[in-house]
């Protein structure tokens, strides 16, 4: 049995008490990995950004908002953990100052300025040890097969999955499998279940079963 961290869903960056970036994660295809995983006999921890979709009830969960803390949780967790599948959506920006009342409208308009928040899979990723591997999820919209390649490398991952903005709230996904040295393991497509059955085969069989 092996122990995975997944991150699952969209963080929150909020610019005002009542106001935030994000995207429009739905943390479905966290929730269908996590099944997929604990179906094949695995300890299964989530960390999970904000959503409305119900998790396996045999995973733990630990909810956060922001990117920061999804990334705090995340490495608590992978500490003592085997592996990390990084399906998350965490919001790339942040801004530069948050208010502490709520913005009010003045008819000029208003500008923001944003900074990049850490990098989550970069982040566990160059600090792996040995025996612990690390899948990342690449979503992009042009480019898709050398954008992920190039992210699989430079964020340290075992393997990567790229799929398109498509996948966005939505219960199908298409994707492509792709080992650390290039090499191609499979094209998914259909509801995310089924797609995350075929994810944790490949995760299995060229992770798990070669870390034991």
């Amino acid at each position: 049995m092996a122990r995975i961290v997944i991150t699952s869903g969209p963080t929150r960056q909020y610019l005002d008490p009542v106001r935030f970036l994000t995207n429009d994660s739905s943390g479905r295809m966290g929730a269908a990995l996590a099944q997929a995983t604990i179906d094949l006999g695995h300890e299964v921890t989530i960390i999970s950004g904000p959503v409305s979709v119900s998790y396996p009830s045999a995973a733990k969960v630990v909810d956060v908002v922001s990117t920061h803390e999804m990334l705090e949780a995340a490495r608590w967790a992978f500490h003592d953990s085997d592996g990390l599948i990084g399906a998350a959506a965490p919001c790339d920006y942040m801004p530069q100052q948050i208010e502490k009342h709520k913005l009010t409208k003045t008819g000029e308009g208003l500008q923001l300025s944003l900074i990049e928040t850490p990098d989550i899979i970069a982040t566990l990723g160059t600090s792996k040890r040995d025996h612990q591997w690390v899948v990342g999820f690449a979503l992009e919209t042009e480019d898709i097969r050398f954008r992920a390649i190039v992210k699989m490398s430079r964020k340290c991952c075992d393997m990567i999955v790229s799929n398109s903005a498509e996948a966005m709230n939505s219960d199908d996904n298409s994707v492509e499998v792709i080992l650390r040295d290039g090499s191609i393991l499979g094209q998914l497509t259909g509801p995310k279940f089924l797609v995350a059955r075929g994810i944790l085969f490949h995760i299995q069989k060229h992770l798990i079963d070669q870390n034991t």
